[in-house]
């Protein structure tokens, strides 16, 4: 069976990673340990990890219940995963918001720019004056020494518990929609109400993303599960398709971010 059939192109240089992944517990029966990893990301780990010849088990954490960015443990079923097994860090600081806004963005930049990759960090939080970062426990040494101000003002960060983590209540609103395909434009034009030209050119502009990725392609074809976002619009996503109508539309579910 060719697994390669079921993705898209550009996920093909992933699904190779993670098949090594799965070969070397296989051979070796040691854990492997992921970056931070996506929610696209993290649901094909989990499904070439059943096409495993050995018993893998799959877990994944990436600070609280309702963490979106999640590293991920592929070991052989006797092996005990706990939560000190996925080596998270949190570091938390705290800023005046009466002069200064700091947004998620800010945060981010301010960390990339320490020269550390993308993956190295889960969840970012920053609002009423305070910061909180999860990352992975290799790098958090180096950005207590290193980050010391975000959007030209000082934080002080520290590492805390993650019991001390911040949750937000997800809440996903969903919408059935009647649409004409399944392509890129055509979905963000029904969930965001646009018009069809709209909703071409924020796309056009790079401000569309799928599963977490920038997409300049109106034509791309969704599936069910596509994250979505629009820059200044929101969080969207592409819940189910429900079947053909009489006039051959196409029935879907959508649901937004509140």
């Amino acid at each position: 069976m060719d697994i390669y059939q079921h993705y898209r192109k550009e996920e093909h240089a992933f699904i190779d990673q993670v098949l090594s992944w799965i070969d070397r517990v296989e051979n070796t029966y040691v854990m492997k340990v992921t970056d931070f990893l996506d929610p696209r990301e993290q649901q094909i780990v989990k499904t070439l990890a059943k096409t495993s010849i050995e018993e893998l088990k799959v877990y994944e954490y990436g600070g609280s219940d309702h963490a979106e960015r999640r590293r991920i443990i592929i070991a052989p079923m006797y092996d005990e995963v706990i939560a000190p097994s996925f080596q998270l860090t949190l570091l938390q600081g705290s800023y005046h918001d009466k002069f200064v806004s700091v947004e998620h963005r800010d945060v981010m930049g301010a960390f990339l720019s320490l020269g550390i990759k993308r993956q190295k960090v889960g969840d970012i939080m920053a609002e009423n004056g305070l910061i909180q970062i999860v990352m992975a426990k290799e790098v958090a040494s180096f950005v207590l020494a290193n980050l010391t101000a975000i959007k030209r003002t000082r934080i002080n960060l520290e590492e805390q518990p993650l019991s001390y983590l911040v949750e937000h209540d997800v809440n996903w609103v969903e919408f059935n929609h009647i649409v004409s395909s399944l392509r890129l434009d055509t979905v963000i034009k029904a969930i965001y109400k646009l018009s069809r030209k709209d909703a071409a050119e924020f796309i056009a502009k790079g401000l569309v993303k799928v599963n977490h990725k920038v997409s300049d392609d109106r034509k791309l074809m969704l599936e069910s599960g596509d994250m979505l976002s629009l820059r200044g619009k929101g969080r969207s996503k592409l819940v189910a398709t429900n079947g053909r109508t009489k006039k051959d539309n196409i029935s879907i579910t959508t649901a937004r971010l509140k």
